[in-house]
């Protein structure tokens, strides 16, 4: 390297920008994602869901169903931490925007989209 050149690195950009850094980024761990990636598992062996996104931006972190991958998502899985005091940190969002269920645990807000047999005992 000759004086006056910058690393190839950090001449074009290649360093971690602050928006992409871990610790700006709200995220799913791994026990959260294990759960939603088993009922995805599920739907898509029931033949109901077949593509999914991730987005990890910088207030919430979204997992997004697709039915198919050319169409907008039929549910997001959102996990917002500012909300986490008020009505809880996780959401089920339907395609058309309307929130089906919310609240501070992720396995009863699933449950809202999970449609396997369940057993009631009387």
């Amino acid at each position: 390297m000759t004086f006056g050149e910058a690393d190839p690195s950090q001449r074009f950009g290649g360093g971690t920008a602050p928006s992409t850094a871990p610790g700006n980024q709200v995220t799913f761990d791994r026990r959260e994602l294990d759960r939603i990636l088993s009922l995805y598992g599920r739907m898509v062996a029931a033949g109901e869901w077949r593509d999914y996104a991730i987005d990890f931006l910088k207030d919430r972190a979204v997992f997004s169903v697709f039915r198919r991958s050319s169409e907008v998502p039929i549910y997001r899985i959102e996990k917002n931490p500012r909300l986490a005091r008020r009505q809880g940190a996780y959401s089920v969002v339907s395609a058309t925007g309307l929130i089906v269920r919310r609240g501070p645990e992720l396995d009863r807000v699933l449950r809202a989209i999970d449609k396997s047999v369940s057993l009631v005992a009387v």
